[in-house]
C-alpha cells in the first residue's frame, strides 16, 4: 500500500520586526511550494531560509496542510516526524 500523501507548504516573507511572526507585506510573500512529506519540505525550507540568511527579517515557514485539510485524522497520519 502506497504511503499516505502529507501535504506540507513553505512559505517565506519579511518580518515587520526580528522576534515576532507578523508579515512584513504579505503582497510580497515567497511561495516556495508545496511537499508531499516533511522531509521534502523541510529540505525546501533549508535551502530557502539559507539563501536570505544575511536578511534578519526574513523567515521561512514549513505548514503541515494536511492538517488544515483533515484535522481529525492529522495525528494519525503524521508518521513523518
Amino acid at each position: 500500500m502506497p504511503k499516505k500523501q502529507l501535504l506540507h507548504l513553505v512559505i517565506g516573507g519579511e518580518m515587520e520586526q526580528i522576534g515576532q511572526v507578523h508579515f512584513r507585506d504579505l503582497q510580497q510573500m515567497h511561495f516556495v511550494g508545496a511537499y508531499p512529506n516533511y522531509h521534502d519540505a523541510r529540505e525546501a525550507w533549508k535551502t530557502a531560509a539559507q539563501k536570505s540568511v544575511d536578511n534578519a527579517h526574513m523567515r521561512y515557514f514549513v505548514i503541515h496542510a494536511h492538517r488544515l485539510i483533515d484535522p481529525e485524522g492529522a495525528e494519525a497520519c503524521d508518521e513523518d516526524h
